[in-house]
């Protein structure tokens, strides 16, 4: 045994220096090496030629709206999807119904491979709302709540709620907006806390309806204009996005609540421009979303906003442009939000582009590679706007057609997609 303080102490056979000693020849070690790498080589290039065959994405549509005479079941899908009950799925449409002012649907499996849709609420136009916008919410009860653009006592849109009752489902107007203070024509769906408060966005900004005294109470929390979708935290923080900012809105203790813009877009090249949709949120409490325009190529991005949380620059957030749309065919005008599995893959949908221009459904993993997993054609839907949510097996839910039909009837689709 060599002692420490010789130079040509080693270990290991596979130490090239001593290679003459242990093998014979500098070369025979050196062919050895080679040959290992480019047997790794290979087996890499089988992995990715072999991707491909471990199952291409497919797509199935569940549901064509106004198959039912004058649309009775509904027609144009405008919300994203909410899963319920033993895999139950519930949503609105702009249009359509008994009356045409828009529907509360239910989508249930019905045990042979298709789905059963049934129509659980059919607004007037009148005092009960009209054109019901955004994803709907279950309390724990089972009750549903949600929001109508315009209807309501003064016609200024309503939050509601419905109730199971024996035989069907029963509404309940919580409040009717009148727009005098208050706001009107609600333009997404509603949140809830903990302890029941309802939040959502309309004109006037971000509003907060709290139960009181058998009735409910609303106040402007955030006076800003163009609010997309919200989404709180387990803090109970809201975020928020505006055209051209990401907010912050956190309870000060005494009943308010405390803005913070963190993160202002200055459009392209190197950022985005009018997020869409509601915000995503990760368990590192890291925010991520998608703007219709800007980017390298200004077709839009998906971004991510992170807080900091060591250094000079602690409590503060920095942004980061995850990927910028390059256009037809590649996608483009994300007109919604992302969701992310458990893996980390992100994925969303384009309002245009894909094979056949009529929008697509996008993968971003977290290792960088992006791809098109599915492009509408018309027929299974075109021109999604809406967020899409998954499933505990990883399947891909959402809705399309919400301005211009898509599907076998021309009136809109839900889709399911497994990746």
């Amino acid at each position: 045994m060599h002692s420490s303080g010789t130079s040509s102490s080693t270990t290991g056979p596979w130490n090239i220096s001593d290679a003459g000693p242990r093998f014979g020849s500098t070369k025979l070690a050196t062919a050895i090496i080679r040959a290992t790498l480019i047997l790794a080589l290979i087996s890499v290039l089988l992995l990715i030629a072999a991707s491909p065959a471990q199952g291409q994405p497919q797509e199935t549509v569940l549901y064509n709206f106004c198959t039912q005479p004058n649309c009775s079941d509904g027609a144009y899908p405008n919300s994203g999807l909410t899963f319920y009950g033993a895999g139950n799925l519930y949503g609105t449409t702009y249009g359509g119904g008994l009356w045409g002012y828009g529907t509360v649907f239910e989508l249930s499996p019905n045990g042979s491979g298709g789905w059963n849709e049934t129509v659980l609420y059919s607004f007037t136009g009148g005092a009960d709302g009209a054109l019901p916008v955004g994803p709907v919410i279950f309390d724990s009860a089972g009750t549903l709540y949600g929001a109508a653009n315009q209807g309501g006592a003064s016609g200024y849109g309503i939050v509601f709620e419905l109730s199971p009752v024996e035989g069907g489902w029963m509404e309940t107007v919580l409040y009717s907006f009148a727009n005098d203070g208050d706001g009107a024509n609600p333009d997404s769906g509603v949140i809830m806390d903990p302890a029941g408060n309802l939040y959502s966005t309309n004109s006037a900004g971000v509003f907060e309806l709290s139960p009181s005294d058998g009735g409910w109470t609303e106040q402007v929390i955030y006076s800003v204009g163009s609010v997309g979708g919200l989404t709180m935290d387990a803090a109970g923080d809201i975020f928020g996005t505006t055209y051209s900012t990401v907010f912050k809105l956190s309870t000060n203790g005494n009943g308010g609540w405390t803005p913070t813009v963190i993160h202002t877009f200055p459009g392209g090249p190197r950022d985005g421009l009018s997020p869409q949709g509601a915000l995503t949120l990760d368990e590192a409490g890291n925010v991520y979303g998608a703007t219709r325009s800007g980017g390298i190529k200004g077709w839009g991005t998906v971004y991510r906003v992170r807080p900091v949380t060591q250094g000079k620059k602690k409590g503060q957030w920095k942004e980061r442009v995850i990927y910028s749309f390059p256009g037809q065919p590649g996608g483009c005008q994300p007109s919604a939000g992302i969701v992310i599995d458990a893996g980390g893959n992100i994925y969303g949908t384009t309002y245009v582009g894909g094979k056949y221009e009529k929008g697509d459904i996008y993968e971003r993993t977290p290792y960088g590679w992006k791809r098109q997993i599915w492009s509408f054609n018309g027929t299974d839907g075109q021109l999604p706007s809406v967020s899409l949510i998954l499933d505990s097996a990883g399947n891909l839910y959402g809705t399309s057609g919400s301005t211009y039909g898509g599907g076998s009837t021309g009136y809109g689709v839900v889709f399911e997609l497994t990746p």
